[in-house]
């Protein structure tokens, strides 16, 4: 995953690129609004190859793959979003959740997974 948006993605549905929504995978359920905030405020994931990130109450997120990268996160039109300056474009995402992780899914449908560190 780089600074710039969620990379290491795997294709959510062969149906996802027509514009059709992706369906939660069983185990999975659709966060929207309050959920997703309450699903990433304070909390801290692990994703694939130890890249790490903490999504801090003040809307502030720290990512690690490496070295520190510190972006924005909020909560838009039930999406979690994101911007990593020096770039001043959000990127939005749909939002599932587990107990243990939380999973976002790009407007193309494809997937990052990231599992709760604490």
């Amino acid at each position: 995953m780089s600074k710039w948006g969620l990379r290491s993605l795997v294709l959510a549905t062969g149906m996802a690129g027509l514009g059709l929504p992706v369906i939660a995978q069983e185990g999975w359920t659709p966060a929207l609004g309050e959920e997703i905030r309450s699903a990433l405020e304070g909390r801290s994931l692990i994703y694939d190859r130890g890249a790490w990130q903490d999504f801090n109450a003040s809307g502030r997120t720290l990512y690690n793959a490496g070295r520190d990268s510190w972006g924005y996160w909020a909560v838009r039109d039930d999406r979690y979003c994101s911007m990593w300056p020096p770039s001043d474009i959000w990127a939005c995402y749909k939002v599932e959740v587990t107990s243990t992780a939380v999973r976002f899914v790009d407007p193309g449908g494809e997937i990052t997974t990231g599992n709760y560190r604490d």
